[in-house]
């Protein structure tokens, strides 16, 4: 693997792991509407989330795909990082998501 491919691997790990980390923060901030019953902000900033993490998904999926094809990938710590980054903030997403809805279901039942 040349040093170029290296460098371009590792930048785009760390893409990865810097759109996933820009969705938790939108998801923290979606709690925290959740919170104060606001579900129109916190939906709002669960749709800017999701955005973050099909584009920190597209990355993972490009580089997967590049070992599929057979390319020389290297094995990186980094890179698995990244994934597991990617899959716990995911899983917040959909924890949060299911929230807001039931929260949302909740509040129209009571009548509120």
């Amino acid at each position: 693997m040349s040093e170029d491919t290296k460098d371009t691997s590792v930048k785009s790990t760390m893409e990865i792991i810097l759109h996933a980390g820009d969705a938790r923060v939108l998801i923290m901030q979606a709690m925290d509407c959740l919170g104060e019953f606001d579900y129109d902000k916190a939906e709002k900033l669960m749709k800017d989330a999701h955005e973050k993490l099909v584009l920190a998904h597209k990355l993972q999926t490009d580089r997967l795909q590049e070992e599929a094809e057979g390319k020389d990938v290297e094995y990186s710590v980094l890179f698995t990082h990244a994934q597991d980054t990617l899959m716990t903030i995911n899983t917040e997403y959909n924890i949060v998501k299911h929230l807001i809805g039931v929260f949302k279901a909740r509040d129209e039942k009571e009548g509120k």
